[in-house]
């Protein structure tokens, strides 16, 4: 869903974060007050809060820079901006994995990119939800076409940790981790998580859907019920935050070349970078399979990218999913 005309343009102009008097307002978009009031009333379904105050106005609890296909497209790669096929950018949506794996089905090319503002019903783990605040994070899926089957493609998830610390680099954010398989953690606590969904048979083409979810500025209120330790950017960084929309198109530059050319790269090439940001090595931990629970202390991964952990007896087993908590001290 997209926000268009006057309600759109009246985001634009609460974007900056400052009081706007719906005087001002109407005059400069040639609307009646009560057609102003309307619009901002049609803005809380996209999870947009509108503070209003006698006096002065109208503001966004925060300035937002909003996400925009042309600076996005104009700040990529060449590599990368031949590797898209489409970039598109919706204001409110299920969810960006959940809206290409309906693009498969309708015959869509590799290199289909959907950004969002704001999701409903965002994607994370075992069907949790991901906290999705409206202009606050990068909510980010690409769409890619496999010939092989999903054997070939094992550990993309680990694989695709790395191209997200590449690009947080760009922007000179650093000790930033991965914590098995697919979350992206700053000091014991979570920044970011990938999500990789596949469909296709066991050994024929597979179509894949990569999605990533960043913190750049999470509202206390809409995190109260994350059940683990988190970040955001904000909170990480001593300097401005990086522009979303140069952040959005630094992690498809870094993203889509490594999606294309995995098939025949695999996670070799991956491995080693991917051990010097792994923040479990070492650590006690209680790796989650369904029902049941294995406590051990992690030894990092294998050539393959599966766990490997040393159980309470001495004993190394190697995993190839799960999920894995901190043990607490």
């Amino acid at each position: 869903m997209i926000i268009t005309g006057i309600r759109k343009q009246i985001l634009q102009i609460l974007a900056d974060g400052e009081f706007h008097s719906g005087t001002e307002l109407s005059a400069t978009l040639k609307v009646t007050r009560s057609a102003i009031w309307k619009q901002l009333g049609g803005l809380e379904e996209y999870g947009v809060e509108i503070l209003a105050v006698s006096g002065k106005g109208y503001r966004l609890p925060r300035a937002m820079e909003l996400l925009n296909q042309t600076a996005i497209i104009n700040s990529l790669a060449e590599h990368a901006k031949a590797l898209l096929s489409e970039l598109l950018i919706v204001d409110k949506i299920n969810s960006t994995n959940h809206f290409l794996v309906e693009q498969i089905y309708q015959g869509r090319a590799s290199g289909l990119v959907c950004l969002a503002e704001f999701q409903v019903s965002g994607k994370g783990r075992r069907g949790r939800q991901w906290v999705s605040p409206f202009g606050s994070n990068i909510y980010l899926s690409i769409l890619w076409h496999f010939q092989k089957g999903p054997a070939a493609i094992s550990a993309l998830s680990l694989a695709l940790g790395v191209a997200v610390i590449r690009a947080l680099a760009r922007f000179s954010i650093t000790e930033v981790g991965l914590k098995w398989p697919n979350d992206i953690y700053w000091q014991g606590q979570k920044l970011g998580g990938i999500l990789v969904e596949v469909l296709g048979e066991s050994d024929g083409p597979c179509s894949v859907v990569s999605g990533i979810g960043l913190n750049m500025f999470l509202p206390e209120k809409e995190a109260e019920n994350i059940q683990q330790s988190w970040t955001d950017l904000s909170r990480i960084m001593e300097i401005p935050l990086p522009s979303r929309n140069e952040l959005a198109a630094a992690l498809i530059n870094e993203l889509l070349p490594l999606i294309a050319n995995f098939e025949n790269n695999g996670f070799a090439k991956y491995l080693h970078e991917w051990r010097s940001y792994d923040c479990m090595a070492g650590k006690d931990v209680t790796l989650h399979m369904g029902d049941r629970q294995f406590e051990g202390v992690v030894q990092g991964i294998n050539d393959l990218g599966m766990l490997v952990l040393n159980d309470i007896e001495g004993k190394t087993n190697v995993y190839a999913c799960g999920e894995v908590s901190f043990s607490r001290s």
